[in-house]
């Protein structure tokens, strides 16, 4: 497996690569992630089943989408497929360091950037994706309050039902998403889908970096949502981040609506107590 893939490397970027060595670093709960090196050039690959092939050429489609925004960057993706039986990622190596004020106010200030490269065709992106393993559907739609209730919340709501789920409430919540939303018409932005702190860092150079994206064109909120949604990002990102493009009106609202997608996935992908987590938010929003 090993060498097959230092083989794509090879005669991806048009030089002779050996993995001379690798080691394992953190990669999230998904996949398994490593360093590979040759001694001169390093790269992070992510590794699954070859069934999830199919994650990893979503993500680095993603992982292109944002950098052909020119807004901020993301780790430009190698080469990905399958080798020895598992699907595999791999893309070029960052350095991080510890991001000042500076850095998180930049961060702010290049994702508002991103968020204004809009789409014509609507709600949703060129192909489905993942939310971490789950499957997310991306169908273009005119509508946002459509998309958010089909795609996003229908969609979760029926996973969970496979898994024994109890939401009570459910169809009353989805009944009540165009309340929820009315007089909210967002444009249809780029945004990055699965924005929590482990996904953003800073390099060694401070400039901002976004990781592992889930990325269609959406309310931009669902975004600056999620960055609340586990801890929070710096108070400057936020700072940076309205100064440039300022949230509107009712988001502290829409904010829990939006975060129930979330909570919800977590549902599906661990179990535990975030169902009862997504009950009190949907109590909340009634």
């Amino acid at each position: 497996m090993w060498s097959e893939i230092a083989q794509q490397i090879s005669q991806i970027t048009r030089r002779p690569f050996q993995i001379r060595d690798r080691r394992s670093v953190g990669g999230g709960s998904i996949n398994q992630a490593y360093s590979v090196t040759d001694g001169d050039r390093a790269y992070f690959l992510k590794l699954n089943q070859a069934s999830q092939a199919a994650m990893f050429e979503a993500e680095a489609l993603g992982l292109k989408q944002i950098a052909e925004s020119q807004t901020i960057q993301a780790p430009g993706p190698i080469c990905w497929g399958i080798a020895g039986g598992s699907a595999y990622i791999v893309m070029e190596w960052l350095e991080f360091g510890y991001g000042d004020e500076s850095a998180w106010r930049l961060m702010g200030e290049r994702l508002a950037a991103m968020h204004r490269v809009q789409s014509d065709k609507g709600f949703g992106w060129d192909q489905n994706n993942t939310i971490g393993s789950t499957p997310q559907k991306n169908p273009w739609t005119e509508g946002w309050v459509e998309f958010f209730t089909e795609y996003r919340l229908r969609y979760q709501f029926q996973l969970a039902a496979r898994r024994g789920g109890r939401f009570p409430k459910q169809d009353a919540l989805l009944a009540a998403v165009p309340h929820l939303l009315a007089g909210h018409t967002p444009h249809p932005s780029l945004v990055h889908g699965d924005l929590w702190s482990g996904n953003a860092a800073v390099t060694q150079t401070g400039d901002p970096v976004l990781l592992d994206p889930a990325v269609y064109f959406g309310d931009r909120e669902v975004d600056i949502a999620m960055t609340e949604l586990f801890g929070g990002f710096p108070a400057a990102f936020y700072q940076g981040y309205e100064a440039a493009y300022p949230l509107e009106a009712g988001y502290p609202r829409r904010k829990i609506l939006y975060n129930l997608y979330h909570i919800l996935n977590h549902f599906n992908l661990f179990g535990g107590g975030y169902g009862s987590q997504a009950n009190r938010m949907i109590d909340q929003l009634l």
